[in-house]
């Protein structure tokens, strides 16, 4: 399958049973594909980096409101339209992926629904500062990156 930048994806059970990381977001919810994932391109490796997408818009503004009140930047938690509703990109959930566990592209009555290009930048943006963090030491995704990275990696 070929993996488009840009866009979404669901991944496939199999991940989630495999790494068994309870800090990721679960998969499915009553049958249907939960959550949606914006998939990044790793630069340096054959992986993809997968931000889920949340719908629960007033939740995560409401948490994002509260960081940026304390005077504190948020580039964990983006906001911004997706397939014609608002939307909560979750960069402190970002988790890595083969494309082995990559399932499907996310459609819209049969046509891959894109992200807008400008929230591409602003996530792609914070993802990169995410991963340099990551890379000093600093822990900044309730996901260990790390070890899901090794496992990725090892396969």
């Amino acid at each position: 399958m070929e993996v488009l930048q840009g866009y979404t994806y669901h991944i496939k059970d199999e991940y989630f049973d495999f790494v068994d990381d309870k800090m990721l977001l679960q998969n499915k919810e009553d049958d249907s594909y939960r959550p949606t994932m914006y998939c990044i391109k790793d630069s340096d490796s054959d992986l993809y980096w997968m931000v889920p997408l949340s719908t629960q818009y007033e939740k995560y503004s409401a948490i994002r409101e509260s960081i940026l009140a304390k005077g504190k930047p948020c580039k964990g938690i983006i906001m911004g339209e997706y397939d014609g509703k608002q939307a909560a990109f979750l960069i402190q959930n970002m988790f890595p992926v083969t494309e082995k566990y990559i399932d499907h592209i996310h459609t819209r009555n049969g046509n891959p629904v894109p992200v807008k290009k400008e929230l591409q930048k602003v996530i792609r943006k914070n993802v990169k500062s995410f991963l340099a963090l990551n890379g000093k030491g600093i822990k900044v995704t309730f996901t260990d990156i790390d070890r899901l990275k090794k496992i990725m990696l090892s396969e």
